[in-house]
């Protein structure tokens, strides 16, 4: 079977983007058709200022929110990041096959180091580098499908070209992985800037519909969504952002085309209405699953537990492999000589 990786990030609660861009077709799709792994990836969390508590709270929160929305782990592999020492292992090893200008290059550590700069913060280390531990959670695996978003496509490639690299100075060792990406709302857009997306890290509330919001809070938010100029619902990305983005997630809730949609509706009112309605219904199964995880806490633990004992299983052999073609000597090697490990 084709392999498949993905990763959510514990910075902030997930979102109705991070459910229609990605969750759901992980549910619906990739874990029948595929040996498929979805990993917390925590690691991620700590390149920016964080609280240590919160990231273990939005961890376990995400991790249920994963099993909330179908993942099945007789299916597929759910799992935390840090629970598999062999993501930092080959992290480093691939950080020595990298180059500063590449990761320079990364469009997401330009626009969020720009933005700590601005607060008058420090941009750590890691907020340069972890591009490369993205590629290492990918290429641990031999992982060829990655279902990503739009603004993650640029960390794929680099994966790409890491590997190729790689296996060109070291010899094959690594599975080149492609990007896959959903044909309808793979971006949403937040209600209140539909230029920028429904980030699950933006605190701006209003315009970001969390899973875990109530049905009259999820209808306020829609219902006073950024519109644009004019009457009529026209689905036109460019020229009228706001109302091709309450199409998109309408199509995406209901499993119509938003073209053909933005002829049914004859005001941004009415659009709203449905909209927050298709919403509200695709979020209720979520939720009440949620809820049910949440009352056996046990059975969260017992699923990510297993989950990282089948995913260092999976990544072992092929990290200790990149090890030996990098040059680095074996430990039962070194063991034998008399050197120290």
């Amino acid at each position: 079977m084709t392999r498949v990786f993905s990763g959510v990030k514990p910075t902030g609660h997930l979102t109705l983007g991070n459910y229609l861009g990605a969750m759901r077709r992980w549910a619906a799709v990739d874990q029948h058709r595929a040996d498929a792994l979805f990993c917390i990836v925590d690691l991620h969390a700590l390149t920016v200022d964080h609280d240590p508590a919160r990231v273990r709270r939005l961890s376990r929160q995400a991790a249920t929110l994963l099993l909330a929305a179908g993942l099945d782990p007789e299916l597929c592999t759910v799992f935390v990041q840090s629970h598999v020492d062999e993501h930092a292992r080959l992290s480093y090893v691939l950080e020595c096959v990298a180059t500063d200008g590449e990761m320079r290059r990364m469009i997401q550590y330009k626009e969020k180091a720009a933005r700590e700069r601005e607060r008058g913060g420090s941009v750590r280390l890691s907020l340069l580098t972890y591009p490369v531990l993205m590629a290492a959670d990918i290429l641990a695996y031999g992982a060829e499908e990655v279902p990503v978003g739009d603004d993650q496509t640029q960390h794929v490639e680099l994966t790409r070209d890491l590997a190729v690299r790689f296996n060109q100075r070291y010899g094959h060792t690594f599975v080149v992985p492609r990007a896959t990406h959903p044909q309808v709302a793979a971006r949403v857009m937040n209600l209140q800037d539909p230029m920028s997306k429904m980030g699950k890290s933006d605190d701006a509330g209003p315009g970001i519909v969390y899973l875990l919001d109530e049905p009259d809070v999820v209808r306020r938010k829609v219902m006073r969504a950024v519109t644009d100029s004019g009457q009529e619902v026209v689905y036109d990305r460019d020229a009228r952002p706001g109302v091709a983005n309450l199409l998109e997630i309408l199509a995406a809730c209901t499993g119509g085309n938003p073209t053909e949609l933005s002829g049914v509706y004859e005001s941004y009112g009415s659009l709203k209405s449905a909209t927050a309605e298709a919403v509200v219904e695709v979020l209720r199964p979520v939720q009440e699953k949620h809820r049910e995880l949440c009352a056996d806490p046990g059975y969260v633990e017992g699923v990510l537990r297993d989950g990282a004992e089948r995913a260092r299983a999976m990544a072992r052999p092929t990290v200790d492999a990149a090890y030996r073609a990098i040059g680095l000597l074996p430990a039962a090697a070194a063991a034998d000589i008399g050197v120290t490990v």
